[in-house]
């Protein structure tokens, strides 16, 4: 069954400005995250999709597979809707390019599922242990059924009581399995969808297009980059672990 790993990069980040080359203990942050997927999936099928020469150049050196995309994507799954334009497969398994320490036990139960499900969109869920997670806005929470089905998702501190309080909750972890004909359905709109736009979740774009999203536990060891706060914890953890 043919599939690929794309990893999105995109240089012009709101928070964090130049975010793929942001040096992560002596490598760009876009390095370490191909080499942790690597790990586990064959370098002939990781591709990593980006609009910038400066990205494309430091990805060169490495010898990864490039392909150039519009400027114009509005989103990381917009630019492997490209992407699988011109690389036909069933599946795509999205890690996101700011997941340097994305768990590869993730990726391979992520590749599983997508082997399984390939006509599913997958998602991978921890859950918040703290509440300061919980009611950041820089966060993604998500709710679900019972089945694993994906009912919503929020940058806003779900769920909680009337009073707003932290009960329990899940965080999104950023990968996914993403088939052809969702990706398909995905970038037929020329505009974020309201709620996608609202909330900064480009998830919701399939849910509020009619799509279902399966969402799977993963652990809780992957950390999105995209604050100073998570740049300085993620250089923190590498270091740590060179030291063991």
């Amino acid at each position: 069954m043919k599939y690929y790993l794309v990893i999105p990069a995109r240089y012009k980040s709101k928070r964090l400005p130049g975010k793929p080359l942001l040096d992560i203990c002596g490598l760009p942050m876009i390095i370490r995250t191909y080499r942790q997927c690597a790990k586990v999936i064959s370098k002939s099928r990781i591709l990593v999709a980006t609009d910038d020469v400066r990205i494309k150049k430091v990805c060169k050196k490495e010898n990864i597979k490039i392909v150039m995309t519009s400027k114009n994507c509005l989103t990381g799954t917009d630019r492997i809707a490209e992407v699988a334009k011109k690389y036909k497969a069933k599946f795509y398994l999205n890690v996101q390019g700011d997941e340097p320490i994305c768990n590869t036990s993730d990726i391979k139960k992520l590749l599983r599922y997508a082997k399984k499900y390939p006509n599913k969109i997958i998602n991978g869920y921890t859950k918040i242990t703290n509440k300061k997670d919980f009611y950041s806005g820089h966060i993604p929470k998500v709710v679900f059924r019972k089945d694993g089905r994906l009912l919503y998702q929020s940058r806003a501190p779900i769920p909680t009581t009337k009073e707003k309080k932290y009960v329990y909750a899940w965080r999104q972890v950023c990968i996914y399995s993403l088939p052809y004909k969702s990706l398909k359905v995905f970038s037929s709109t020329r505009k974020k969808t309201p709620l996608e736009s609202m909330e900064d979740c480009e998830l919701l774009r399939f849910l509020e297009l009619g799509q279902e999203i399966k969402m799977i536990n993963m652990s809780n060891k992957s950390i999105s980059v995209d604050t100073k706060e998570s740049l300085m914890l993620v250089r923190k953890i590498i270091n740590r672990n060179a030291r063991l």
